[in-house]
């Protein structure tokens, strides 16, 4: 067992909460816990996060590590959370914009990555045009017929599994035939060792765009997601995402969905913490 304190703000329970929007995520909002899949070198494990604190003097207590894995499993932990993610100086900085509401009304909600890089691009690319009710399915079927368990915890299946697989038994789950293709030719990429998320999370923004851009099936939108939730970057604005549209269409009282040129406007002064701007505009309509 571990215990960790941070700065606050930071509102666990709206983490949960977001979280919970996932079947495959083991959310016990009761006890203010989830389960969290990790993958420490090759070694599958499943730690439990559990708060004991509060959004002003938030306390976590990390459980399902062995001994010999907590220093390595509490860094990915920090990374997976944004434990170190000033929160206060955001929210600060929104004060004076059009957004200060809904940064009031979710204070201290940090952007949380999703358990693994590899698991989050092919989740982006699933996602893909679909509504979030059938993309969740879909994932679900994904990773349930695919991937394994531990401890009652799914995890994604390895890319060495997807990339062996045919686009036919993707089709068996109602993945449309490009879709399959895109997911098996990621995991192949990432099996042979040409995509290696390590060396790529030291790359700049623009650098990370230039790489994933050249994948089939990958698209600005998969890799703006991809940057801000597998990577946690901070100031990225996926404006073709629907819910983002929503979300400022309710936001202005806009009769129909914002054009580009309305979008850019609204999001100066916005910078540099655009993704956080995108958080809180999901989370005022979810």
């Amino acid at each position: 067992m571990e215990t960790i304190k941070i700065d606050g703000p930071y509102n666990f329970d709206l983490v949960l909460d977001r979280l919970s929007l996932d079947p495959l995520h083991q959310v016990d909002a009761e006890n203010r816990s989830v389960f969290v899949p990790l993958m420490i070198g090759n070694e599958p494990m499943v730690a439990q996060v559990k708060a004991i604190g509060s959004t002003k003097a938030p306390e976590f207590v990390i459980t399902g590590i062995e001994e010999s894995f907590q220093d390595k499993a509490a860094e990915r932990l920090g990374e997976i959370f944004q434990w170190n993610t000033p929160l206060e100086t955001i929210h600060q900085h929104f004060q004076n914009t059009d957004l200060k509401g809904i940064f009031d009304q979710h204070y201290g909600t940090p952007i949380v990555l999703d358990f693994d890089p590899y698991s989050c691009l092919q989740k982006c690319i699933i996602h893909q045009q679909l509504n979030l009710s059938f993309a969740h399915t879909l994932t679900e079927r994904f990773v349930k017929t695919f991937g394994f368990e531990k401890d009652g915890v799914w995890f994604y299946p390895l890319p060495e599994t997807v990339a062996e697989l045919q686009v036919e038994d993707l089709r068996e789950l109602q993945f449309s035939g490009r879709k399959a293709e895109y997911v098996i030719g990621i995991a192949k990429e990432i099996a042979s060792g040409i995509l290696n998320f390590e060396e790529l999370k030291n790359k700049s923004d623009q650098e990370v765009f230039d790489q994933l851009i050249k994948l089939r099936g990958v698209g600005p939108w998969t890799v703006q997601n991809f940057l801000m939730f597998g990577f946690g970057r901070q100031n990225l604005f996926p404006m073709a995402d629907i819910g983002i549209q929503n979300a400022l269409k309710k936001q202005y009282q806009l009769e129909a969905k914002p054009t580009l040129q309305e979008m850019e406007s609204f999001s100066k002064g916005w910078d540099p913490y655009l993704s956080y701007a995108s958080l809180y505009l999901w989370r005022s309509i979810e």
